[in-house]
């Protein structure tokens, strides 16, 4: 088992293992911040991943984003009062303290400026979605990392997923999924608020290879076709505000399909993220995420000159 064994910090009430891996965390206006944290930090978590622990945490935050003001406070409390986690003053400290970063910002447009320490730092480096608000930035942050050699990579937990391990077999020739697609107006991309996690769904199934998107706007939901280079679809639905995750899988002789209410938590995601952290082996190449991104601006032009198919660039 990759995960070294783990007791819990002296500010709980235990001693702490000085094999652990340390976890650095950068925003915790985020659920995912605390999620993350407890999987790591708590042996009483069901499902508790020993090996590593979160040690220090930035608050960041964003002053025009709700969903980061009114929550950015009370979640780095918890992170402190319940985990032992030190909240630290800026990004400098953070990375003084620890081995590997989690940058968590809810909002993805200052991703690449909260990397760009990190990366110079070489600290490995797990970016929570999304990854930024642009393909510009994305693509940025891609370019540091390489140039200074550092292992960085970003995911949905949906990837992980059970169902979707049911779903990725040989041999698929197309493929839908749907997931709720919320917009944010700061976001450039207004689908890498929250339809990245479909379309993080997509992805995981069809692989590289997009070479146009077409996408409908309607009221209730978003329809983004894919044309892949081997000339296989795949669809993605956004419900909006909100509904259930789910897919359906294509073969040349049969047809699988997600539950109606598939399960799916955060532990598989962590193990993935910890994991990457100790090998230097990223799970989802870079290239694919940035062709994630790539997908979403294609699909953000067409949507603006009106559902005209746009190439992916």
């Amino acid at each position: 088992m990759i995960f070294r064994s783990l007791l819990l910090g002296a500010a709980l009430g235990a001693a702490v293992s000085a094999a652990d891996l340390r976890i650095g965390i950068i925003g915790t206006d985020t659920s995912h911040a605390g999620a993350f944290t407890s999987i790591l930090n708590d042996p009483k978590h069901p499902q508790w991943l020993p090996g590593a622990r979160v040690v220090a945490a930035y608050k960041g935050g964003s002053k025009d984003l709700k969903e980061s003001y009114t929550r950015v406070d009370k979640y780095a409390e918890d992170l402190r009062s319940k985990y032992g986690v030190e909240i630290v003053p800026d990004i400098k400290t953070l990375l003084s303290k620890v081995d590997a970063v989690l940058l968590e910002s809810v909002d993805g447009r200052p991703h690449l400026e909260q990397a760009r320490p990190v990366i110079e730092a070489g600290k490995p480096l797990f970016i929570d979605k999304p990854l930024s608000s642009t393909l510009k930035d994305a693509r940025e942050i891609a370019r540091l990392a390489k140039e200074k050699n550092v292992k960085w990579w970003s995911s949905s937990t949906l990837r992980f997923a059970d169902f979707m391990n049911d779903l990725k077999k040989p041999g698929i020739t197309g493929v839908i999924t749907w997931g709720p697609g919320p917009e944010e107006e700061h976001h450039q991309l207004d689908l890498a608020w929250y339809a990245v996690h479909p379309i993080e769904m997509l992805y995981t199934l069809m692989g590289t290879g997009c070479v146009e998107v077409t996408r409908t706007v309607t009221n209730g939901s978003d329809i983004i076709t894919g044309k892949w280079k081997d000339g296989r679809t795949g669809v993605v639905k956004t419900l909006k505000p909100y509904g259930e995750f789910g897919a359906v899988a294509f073969y040349e002789k049969t047809i699988l399909q997600s539950p109606d209410k598939p399960k799916y938590s955060y532990v598989p995601l962590v193990q993935n993220i910890i994991k990457a952290f100790q090998t230097g082996q990223v799970p989802v190449p870079n290239e694919e995420t940035l062709e994630m991104f790539a997908f979403m601006d294609a699909a953000q032009r067409s949507k603006e000159a009106g559902g005209k198919p746009m190439p992916v660039r």
